[in-house]
C-alpha cells in the first residue's frame, strides 16, 4: 500500500480528517405515520403535517441534499410504511435518504435496502443481537450507521423502553466492528426544543473517530452553531425535526448557517 493509500486509509478510520470536515450534513426529518407525515420527536402526536411526499418536495425545493425517512409506526411496532416510504425514497431522487426506524433485524434492514435509499439507521434496539449488527456492518458498509438512543449513560431501545446497555461498552463494540457512522440521540431532549446535548456529543465524539450525525433538541439557529462548533471534532451532521415544522427556522436559514 502507497503512502497515499495509508494516508486515505487514516483519513477515513482516524479522527476527524479534512474529508469529513468538507461538508456538515443536515437531514431534514419527514416522521411517518399511518400514512400521513407527523411531528418529529413526539410518537403520540396526532398532529399531521400532510403527506410525506410533498413535505419530500418542499425540502428538496429549499435546497436539501439529505432526507432523514422515519416510519414511526415500525420503530415502535405499530405497523409500518414499507410502500410509502419506498415511494418518498423515489420522489427523493438526485438527493440522498437516510431510512430509519424499526430496522432491527434481517427482514426489516432488507427491506429498508429494497428501498434504494443511501444509508440505513440501524435501531437501537438491533443493538441487543450484536453478531447480527456486525454482520450487516460487515456486508453493507459505510450504507448502515447504527441509532444510539441515549438516556443518561445507557441505550434505552425507543421503541419498547427496554435498556441496552451502557453507552461507552456498547460503542468500544461497535468500534472494534467496524461501524462506519452513530446518530446520537438524547431522548429526553427529542423534540423539546431545549437545545441539543453537546456534552453528550462531545462524549461520543471522544471515543470515536467515526462521523456522528447528532439529533434531537434543536429549536434555534444558535444550537446549530453550538453543533457546527463540533465540527473539527468529527461531528459530522444534525437531524433537524420539530424546530422547522413549527417555523423556528426554515431549511433555508439553516443551511446558511453550516454552510457559511
Amino acid at each position: 500500500m502507497s503512502s497515499q493509500d495509508n494516508n486515505a486509509s487514516r483519513q477515513d478510520t482516524g479522527a476527524a480528517g479534512a474529508h469529513e470536515l468538507s461538508s456538515f450534513e443536515l437531514l431534514p426529518a419527514i416522521d411517518v405515520s399511518n400514512g400521513l407525515s407527523v411531528r418529529p420527536g413526539n410518537e403520540n402526536s396526532h398532529e399531521s403535517f400532510g403527506s410525506p411526499m410533498d413535505i419530500a418536495s418542499e425540502w428538496i425545493a429549499s435546497g436539501a441534499n439529505w432526507i432523514h425517512l422515519v416510519d414511526i409506526d415500525a420503530a415502535y411496532g405499530k405497523g409500518e410504511n414499507r410502500k410509502l416510504i419506498s415511494e418518498v425514497v423515489s420522489r427523493c431522487s438526485g438527493i440522498n435518504v437516510q431510512v430509519s426506524g424499526g430496522i432491527r433485524d434481517q427482514e426489516s434492514l432488507t427491506a429498508a435496502l429494497q428501498t434504494g435509499a443511501s444509508r440505513i439507521n440501524l435501531a437501537t434496539s438491533a443493538l441487543m443481537d450484536m453478531p447480527w449488527v456486525e454482520s450487516a456492518i460487515s456486508t453493507y458498509g459505510k450504507q448502515i450507521s447504527v441509532s444510539l438512543d441515549v438516556s443518561g449513560s445507557r441505550l434505552v431501545a425507543r421503541g419498547s423502553g427496554e435498556a441496552v446497555g451502557d453507552l461507552e461498552l456498547v460503542l468500544l463494540q461497535l468500534e472494534q466492528i467496524a461501524c462506519a457512522r452513530y446518530v446520537v440521540t438524547d431522548i429526553k431532549r427529542d423534540g423539546s426544543l431545549n437545545g441539543p446535548n453537546l456534552e453528550l456529543l462531545e462524549q461520543v465524539l471522544s471515543l470515536t473517530g467515526k462521523p456522528v450525525i447528532a439529533s434531537g433538541g434543536i429549536g434555534e439557529l444558535s444550537d446549530l452553531e453550538a453543533l457546527v462548533g463540533l465540527r473539527s471534532k468529527g461531528l459530522a451532521g444534525a437531524i433537524l425535526g420539530k424546530a422547522l415544522y413549527v417555523g423556528r427556522f426554515s431549511l433555508e436559514q439553516a443551511l446558511k448557517v453550516v454552510n457559511s
